[in-house]
């Protein structure tokens, strides 16, 4: 529902269930949990987006440090076996909190509409303005 980004192979969406705010994934339209299946451009799309991510968090997130990385398989935590994606998590100093250690519970503290309506035209822009895999982004 929160799709910010569509390129030729992959998509940005924000994740409905974040650990902070800004919490996107890069998920390729092909149908795999296998990340050697993958193609060249799918993978090089994964990481373009994901420098556009970067740089759109820069802009108005402002982070710390970003936690980048994949669940591959049911045994590492992924949610769904059979499709792959891409974690961002902006991270700043500070940002987990007692409620996530005592009651397992997240607070995040920014609306993903809102969230949305920051990061999609920034994501637009970096993906448009880096030279991309390919001419259609």
């Amino acid at each position: 529902e929160h799709v910010l980004y569509r390129g030729r192979n992959c998509y940005v969406l924000l994740n409905a269930y974040p650990y902070n705010s800004g919490h996107v994934m890069v998920v390729p339209y092909e149908h795999t949990g296998d990340l050697t299946a993958l193609d060249a451009d799918t993978l090089a799309e994964m990481m373009f987006l994901a420098q556009a991510c970067i740089r759109a968090f820069n802009r108005c997130l402002y982070p710390q440090g970003i936690n980048l990385g994949m669940n591959l398989g049911k045994a590492a935590g992924a949610g769904i076996d059979e499709h792959l994606h891409l974690h961002l998590v902006p991270r700043w100093s500070g940002d987990t909190n007692f409620m996530t250690v005592m009651a397992d519970v997240r607070v995040v503290p920014q609306a993903l509409d809102e969230t949305a309506q920051m990061l999609a035209p920034l994501i637009v822009e970096e993906a448009g303005l880096m030279s991309g895999p390919s001419d259609e982004m």
